[in-house]
């Protein structure tokens, strides 16, 4: 499945349902979902995005979903039986995040919290360090596991998946998935 640009612009504002089951203990969180995603309705969908391919090397799904062309049902399952859920900070698709504004952010991540308060995940792991610092007002936030807690939430900020962040790699990526994935008790410290 391919789009136009035509095509992919039709869906800019659209929402993306969230991923969340039940026994949600590691809750991935996107900047927002972009036009490839809001055309399939399946979260870090476009072609190239790693996310589906550093969560497999880290070992917290044991093959990589291809959501290019929409989450299927067993893709789905999947995760949501590991206890791993996606959401994203701003609801509404763009082409890029650049596209929104502070504002944006800042009242996404307002509404982010009251979603945590309600899953209760074990971790939080929004990937986007100059989102994640405009969002919630931290430019000094580093890369990695925060001092501060979320309704009992460990908060982790992780790289971004999308392609356009160049200086990260799936290994880099995997490697920071994995460290919030043994925090939420989803993986053991030990590789299968």
């Amino acid at each position: 499945m391919g789009f136009t640009k035509e095509e992919l612009l039709a869906h800019r504002d659209r929402t993306v349902d969230d991923l969340i089951g039940d026994d949600c203990r590691l809750l991935f969180v996107g900047i927002n979902p972009g036009l490839w995603t809001a055309a399939t309705g399946a979260h870090f969908a476009r072609p190239g995005n790693r996310f589906y391919p550093a969560l497999a090397r880290a070992g917290i799904v044991d093959r990589v979903i291809d959501a290019s062309q929409g989450m299927s049902p067993e893709d789905a399952a999947m995760l949501t039986a590991r206890s791993v859920g996606i959401t994203n900070v701003v609801p509404r698709a763009t082409a890029t995040a650049a596209e929104l504004t502070a504002e944006e952010l800042r009242e996404g991540g307002r509404r982010l919290r009251e979603r945590v308060a309600r899953v209760r995940p074990r971790v939080v792991a929004v990937a986007g360090i100059t989102a994640y610092r405009t969002a919630f007002g931290r430019r000094d936030a580093v890369p990695g596991r925060q001092e501060e807690t979320w309704d009992g939430a460990e908060l982790w900020v992780v790289a971004n998946p999308s392609g356009l962040n160049a200086h990260e790699t799936v290994d880099s990526l995997a490697v920071a998935y994995r460290q919030a994935a043994v925090a939420a008790g989803v993986v053991t410290d030990r590789r299968r």
